[in-house]
């Protein structure tokens, strides 16, 4: 007698594993966008944080307007803006207001007149 798995066994144990696969593999297909969000919104954290600290440094030494008129490499403590891993790009572009954030855009955009920083996307004006 020989020992062994038939064909139907065979077939039933690769069915069972495509079901698996197929039950599986959608919450794994958006991870790397879910990344690159995630990692736009650290790096959001990081020029704000700088914004704030060089606002705090020029408003202690008596400056008129203490909000920087734009964000520089000097303000990081590597000496580089952060990369905007959604575009790959650390370009600053200096707005008005969120409604003139670019819809294809890339990089950053700051209002120099607030402070405040965006991914230069609309797609992303909500964080």
């Amino acid at each position: 007698m020989k020992k062994g798995f038939t064909l139907i066994e065979l077939v039933m144990v690769i069915v069972i594993l495509g079901i698996l696969a197929a039950m599986v593999l959608p919450r794994f297909v958006d991870l790397q966008g879910q990344a690159k969000v995630s990692a736009s919104k650290g790096a959001l954290g990081a020029i704000r944080s700088a914004i704030a600290v060089t606002y705090a440094a020029s408003a202690a030494s008596g400056e008129a307007n203490p909000i920087p008129s734009t964000i520089v490499a000097t303000m990081f403590q590597d000496g580089k803006i952060p990369t905007e891993p959604l575009t790959n790009s650390s370009a600053i572009t200096i707005v008005a207001s969120a409604e003139d954030i670019g819809a294809t855009g890339s990089g950053w955009a700051y209002d120099s007149v607030n402070g405040k920083v965006w991914i230069n996307n609309q797609s992303y004006t909500s964080f």
